[in-house]
């Protein structure tokens, strides 16, 4: 199965974009950032180590290592090509090198086309199919958690975790939070239990709706 027939037969109305929650009617967002101070902006923080240790305890429970997955990242091109010419670069610290050979491409229409009047860039969409065992996803999430910070490695690009499996989509925006979206409740109550806590307040109330 490829990326565009799975989102055709479990996600019909939903655009690939940013902010997912807002956009599906089963989901949760939890909150990864708390307590925040500038002076946080140095390795190995107090700040920084909670953003990492949810994002990690979150992916961990809600994928499998034998499980399968798309790993999809939007790259926003504007500048001719040139944030192209290294694609392979934000995939190969994370997985083997031999499952580069199936990595598939798509060119887009910008993603965030209000923000592109003339209608002069593109987003590239890159997209890997493999076990969860393939991924190295702990340096991953640090790195996408990292892109608003100070600190490196970071990944700037829009990345999406697509369990095959579970129809799930895990999504990491930044250093704040993260979105979970699901086709059944039931898929995700185990998460909205155990990681109640972790609920950004401001959406709890809709997302008690959907499980209560």
């Amino acid at each position: 199965m490829q990326l565009n027939d799975f989102m055709h037969e479990n996600y019909p109305t939903l655009e690939l974009r940013p902010p997912l929650f807002y956009s599906w009617d089963i989901g949760i967002r939890f909150e990864l950032g708390v307590e925040w101070k500038r002076g946080y902006d140095y390795p190995n923080n107090p700040y920084v180590l909670g953003c990492y240790k949810r994002a990690i305890t979150l992916f961990e429970s809600l994928h499998s290592p034998t499980e399968d997955i798309f790993v999809v990242i939007d790259v926003n091109d504007f500048d001719k090509g040139k944030n192209l010419k290294h694609r392979l670069k934000n995939f190969s610290p994370y997985v083997k090198k031999s499952l580069l050979f199936s990595l598939k491409h798509q060119e887009l229409p910008y993603i965030f086309p209000e923000d592109d009047e003339e209608g002069t860039y593109k987003t590239h969409r890159f997209t890997l199919k493999c076990k969860i065992s393939d991924l190295k996803y702990v340096p991953l999430l640090k790195a996408i958690c990292n892109q608003d910070l100070a600190l490196k490695p970071r990944i700037f690009h829009r990345v999406y975790f697509i369990n095959i499996n579970r129809k799930t989509i895990f999504h990491v925006y930044d250093d704040r939070g993260c979105d979970l979206l699901a086709t059944s409740p039931a898929t995700i109550r185990d998460a909205y239990n155990r990681h109640n806590d972790c609920i950004f307040d401001y959406d709890r109330p809709e997302i008690d709706k959907v499980f209560n």
